[in-house]
Order: C-alpha cells, then structure tokens, then sequence
C-alpha cells in the first residue's frame, strides 16, 4: 500500500510532522481525500489517550474535556475552525450574494458572527466531551466523532463542485476518486456502529448524514459548490452534533 496519499492528507489536515520529500503529483491530491477519515481516525486515537491520561491523572470531567478540546485544536492547527469563522461571517455579510460571500471568506479577519461561531462550537464541544466523561462508553463516540467529521468532508468531493479554480482543493477535486471515498467512508459507518453500539453508532451517522445533507443544500443555494473553508465549516459541526447526540443516546441508555 502506496503511503503517501495518507501522509498528504495528515501534512494538510493536522500539524502533525510529518514531512515529504518532494512535490505531490496532481493525483495524490485527489487520492488523500480519501484518507481524511482514516487521519479522523488517528486524531480520534490521540484524543482518546490524552482523555485517558489526564483522567488517570485525576483531572475533573471538565478539566480533562478542556485540555482534550484544546489538544484537539493544537493537533489540527485550528484549520476547520478557520473555516468555520469565515463560512459563518459570509454567510451572514454576503446577504445572499454568492459574489459577495466569496470575497468575505477570503478576507483573513473574522467578524462578529465568525468569533460566536467558533465560542459556540468550543463550548458544545467541552461541555459534550465532559458529558461523555461522565457516561458509560464515551470513548467511542470521541473516537469517532472525527473520523464521520472527515468523512462528510471527503464526501463534499463527490456531491459537489469546487468553486475556487486555484483554491488548495482544485487539484483535489479534479483526480479525486470516487469509489475509494465511498469505500472508506463506508468503513467508516461500519466501525462506528460497531464501536458505539447499534443504537448509538446508528444515530451518530445518521446525523452526521443529515447534516452534510443540510450542508450540501445551503452550498448549491448560496455558492454552486463548495469551498475550504465551507468544507472545514462541515466538520467541525458533524463533530460537535455527533458528539452531543452520543451524550443524548448514552444518558437514555
């Protein structure tokens, strides 16, 4: 198995070190979108251990969920929250223009729905982290909560067109393929219900589903496709509403 398309998309999705030796080719591109899920996975594994570690160190539920958080940002350089502050400061500025929108999500300040944005995201993600803490089995759904994030990622790839012709995602989007993405986003459900149970595994895919459903819909209305930082926008929502609906299911377990 060629390594390199997963060590791309760990050198693009996270600040993890690792280093290639030289230039991808095009192809490699669109050939590490379809192991986003598995970097999921890896990211899943260290959150887990740092969960683990700082728990075994005494740490509070909630202590331990915030370093497990800020870990969780540290580890992916806070790249999809980028995504998220712009996606969220466009969508509100562009007032329905999809011009206009476009040239506020290049735009490197964040405004104020950008910087509410990303407060609410962390603290759901906190205050759910903690939460599973608390429940019985919450490692799972921790596991895999980036692991379905990345997956709707990778799918954006497939269901919609990239709108920014030099953007980082072109060459991507251009030589992705199809049946590898499916392939292991597959995988991807299958471990979860597997790992967190039928019942909430079922429900964690089904809302990390219906989300990128949503997600795909506002796209075609607002952008005709998407972009980075509207993909890095989906999953950091898929992360914190499967997290939230693992805590919902396991409390009623």
């Amino acid at each position: 198995m060629n390594p390199r398309p997963l060590l791309l998309a760990l050198a693009f999705l996270t600040r993890l070190p690792v280093r290639l030796h030289d230039t991808p080719e095009p192809e490699e591109y669109g050939a590490a979108v379809a192991m986003y899920p598995v970097v999921g996975l890896v990211l899943g594994l260290l959150l887990v251990m740092v969960a683990g570690l700082v728990n075994g160190m005494g740490g509070t539920p909630l202590v331990t969920a915030v370093v497990v958080v800020a870990c969780w940002v540290g580890i992916t350089g806070a790249l999809h929250l980028d995504g998220l502050a712009d996606t969220a400061d466009a969508w509100l500025g562009g007032h329905g223009d999809r011009t206009r929108t476009l040239a506020i999500m290049k735009d490197p300040a964040s405004g104020p729905m950008g910087v509410v944005a990303l407060v609410l995201l962390v603290l759901l993600k906190v205050a759910a982290v903690a939460s599973l803490l608390e429940l019985s089995g919450w490692a799972w759904p921790l596991l895999m909560a980036p692991v379905l994030g990345r997956s709707a990622c990778a799918l954006l790839f497939l269901l919609l067109p990239y709108v920014r012709p030099g953007g980082l995602g072109a060459a991507a989007a251009a030589t992705v393929s199809p049946d590898r993405v499916w392939g292991v986003v597959a995988a991807a459900v299958v471990l979860s219900v597997i790992l967190a149970g039928l019942s909430t595994g079922t429900m964690m895919v089904i809302a990390a589903a219906l989300l990128l459903w949503w997600a795909v819909r506002m796209m075609l209305i607002r952008l005709d496709g998407f972009t980075g930082d509207t993909a890095g926008a989906t999953v950091e929502v898929v992360e914190a509403v499967v997290l939230l609906v693992a805590c919902l299911m396991i409390a009623q377990a």
